[in-house]
Protein backbone atom coordinates (compact mmCIF):
# COMPACT_ATOMS: atom_id res chain seq x y z
CA UNK A 1 0.00 0.00 0.00
CA UNK A 2 1.75 3.86 -0.92
CA UNK A 3 1.67 5.87 1.71
CA UNK A 4 0.28 9.68 0.83
CA UNK A 5 3.82 10.71 0.00
CA UNK A 6 4.22 8.11 -2.74
CA UNK A 7 0.95 9.06 -4.13
CA UNK A 8 1.63 12.34 -3.89
CA UNK A 9 5.29 11.83 -5.87
CA UNK A 10 3.17 9.85 -8.62
CA UNK A 11 0.71 12.17 -9.00
CA UNK A 12 2.90 14.89 -9.47
CA UNK A 13 4.83 12.80 -12.76
CA UNK A 14 0.67 13.23 -14.08
CA UNK A 15 0.69 15.82 -16.68
CA UNK A 16 -2.81 16.55 -15.87
CA UNK A 17 -1.68 17.59 -12.20
CA UNK A 18 1.63 18.48 -12.77
CA UNK A 19 0.70 22.24 -12.20
CA UNK A 20 -0.77 21.64 -8.61
CA UNK A 21 0.71 22.48 -6.23
CA UNK A 22 2.07 20.04 -3.19
CA UNK A 23 -1.74 21.00 -1.17
CA UNK A 24 -3.11 20.11 -4.21
CA UNK A 25 -1.59 16.83 -4.60
CA UNK A 26 -2.35 15.92 -1.40
CA UNK A 27 -6.40 16.37 -1.43
CA UNK A 28 -5.90 14.34 -4.79
CA UNK A 29 -4.28 11.82 -3.13
CA UNK A 30 -6.80 11.25 -0.33
CA UNK A 31 -9.46 10.55 -3.22
CA UNK A 32 -7.33 8.19 -4.89
CA UNK A 33 -7.81 4.48 -3.83
CA UNK A 34 -4.79 1.78 -4.22
CA UNK A 35 -5.85 -1.25 -6.19
CA UNK A 36 -3.74 -4.52 -7.08
CA UNK A 37 -4.85 -6.17 -10.27
CA UNK A 38 -4.14 -10.10 -9.79
CA UNK A 39 -4.44 -10.61 -13.70
CA UNK A 40 -4.74 -9.26 -17.33
CA UNK A 41 -7.74 -7.03 -16.94
CA UNK A 42 -9.58 -4.64 -19.28
CA UNK A 43 -9.19 -1.05 -17.21
CA UNK A 44 -11.07 0.91 -19.84
CA UNK A 45 -13.27 -0.76 -22.90
CA UNK A 46 -13.65 1.67 -26.36
CA UNK A 47 -17.20 3.16 -26.50
CA UNK A 48 -18.45 2.75 -23.02
CA UNK A 49 -18.90 5.98 -20.56
CA UNK A 50 -15.92 6.92 -18.50
CA UNK A 51 -16.74 6.43 -14.86
CA UNK A 52 -13.13 6.88 -13.04
CA UNK A 53 -9.24 8.18 -13.80
CA UNK A 54 -6.86 5.30 -13.67
CA UNK A 55 -2.85 6.18 -12.91
CA UNK A 56 -0.91 3.06 -13.53
CA UNK A 57 1.53 2.47 -10.73
CA UNK A 58 2.67 -1.03 -11.23
CA UNK A 59 2.30 -3.06 -14.72
CA UNK A 60 1.60 -2.41 -18.23
CA UNK A 61 -0.50 -2.03 -20.27
CA UNK A 62 -2.18 -1.97 -24.34
CA UNK A 63 -3.64 0.88 -25.00
CA UNK A 64 -6.43 -0.54 -28.05
CA UNK A 65 -8.25 1.39 -30.49
CA UNK A 66 -10.66 -0.17 -33.48
CA UNK A 67 -8.71 -3.21 -32.18
CA UNK A 68 -5.71 -1.86 -32.95
CA UNK A 69 -2.44 -1.81 -30.27
CA UNK A 70 -1.86 2.38 -30.72
CA UNK A 71 0.40 2.64 -27.75
CA UNK A 72 1.94 0.72 -24.59
CA UNK A 73 1.45 2.11 -21.18
CA UNK A 74 3.51 1.58 -18.29
CA UNK A 75 4.43 3.06 -14.54
CA UNK A 76 3.35 7.07 -14.27
CA UNK A 77 1.20 6.25 -16.99
CA UNK A 78 -3.05 7.36 -17.09
CA UNK A 79 -6.12 6.55 -18.77
CA UNK A 80 -9.47 8.12 -18.41
CA UNK A 81 -9.27 11.75 -18.14
CA UNK A 82 -10.75 12.45 -21.05
CA UNK A 83 -13.90 10.68 -21.07
CA UNK A 84 -14.12 11.74 -17.41
CA UNK A 85 -14.11 14.97 -17.48
CA UNK A 86 -15.93 15.31 -20.93
CA UNK A 87 -18.51 12.73 -20.48
CA UNK A 88 -18.50 11.46 -23.95
CA UNK A 89 -17.14 7.80 -24.51
CA UNK A 90 -14.24 5.92 -23.68
CA UNK A 91 -11.71 6.49 -26.58
CA UNK A 92 -10.10 3.56 -26.40
CA UNK A 93 -9.73 -0.41 -24.26
CA UNK A 94 -6.67 -0.36 -21.78
CA UNK A 95 -5.90 -3.46 -20.87
CA UNK A 96 -3.02 -4.91 -18.73
CA UNK A 97 -0.96 -7.27 -19.50
CA UNK A 98 -1.18 -8.69 -16.11
CA UNK A 99 -0.74 -8.41 -12.59
CA UNK A 100 -0.81 -4.58 -11.81
CA UNK A 101 -1.32 -2.12 -9.29
CA UNK A 102 -3.12 1.42 -9.91
CA UNK A 103 -4.70 4.05 -8.40
CA UNK A 104 -8.02 5.42 -9.24
CA UNK A 105 -9.73 8.52 -8.67
CA UNK A 106 -14.29 8.48 -9.45
CA UNK A 107 -15.95 10.52 -11.01
CA UNK A 108 -17.87 11.66 -7.85
CA UNK A 109 -14.19 12.29 -6.39
CA UNK A 110 -13.22 14.36 -9.30
CA UNK A 111 -16.34 16.09 -9.35
CA UNK A 112 -15.82 17.00 -5.68
CA UNK A 113 -12.45 17.97 -6.03
CA UNK A 114 -12.78 20.43 -8.64
CA UNK A 115 -16.28 21.96 -7.03
CA UNK A 116 -14.44 22.41 -3.42
CA UNK A 117 -11.17 23.01 -5.16
CA UNK A 118 -11.31 26.04 -7.49
CA UNK A 119 -7.26 26.59 -7.85
CA UNK A 120 -7.23 22.70 -9.48
CA UNK A 121 -9.79 22.77 -11.74
CA UNK A 122 -8.08 25.35 -14.09
CA UNK A 123 -4.43 23.55 -13.81
CA UNK A 124 -6.45 20.23 -15.06
CA UNK A 125 -8.52 21.58 -18.09
CA UNK A 126 -5.65 23.15 -19.41
CA UNK A 127 -3.54 19.98 -18.95
CA UNK A 128 -6.72 18.02 -20.31
CA UNK A 129 -6.99 20.71 -23.19
CA UNK A 130 -3.50 19.75 -24.07
CA UNK A 131 -4.34 16.17 -24.24
CA UNK A 132 -7.38 15.66 -26.65
CA UNK A 133 -7.09 13.63 -29.80
CA UNK A 134 -7.30 15.20 -33.06
CA UNK A 135 -10.28 13.27 -34.62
Amino acid sequence: MLRKNAKIELLKRVPLFERCSQRELGQIAMLADELDLPGARNLTSEGSGGFEFIVLVEGTADVVRKGKVVNELGPGDFVGEIALVTGQPRTATVKTRGPSRILVLTATGFRTLMHDVPTIKDKVLSALAARVPDE
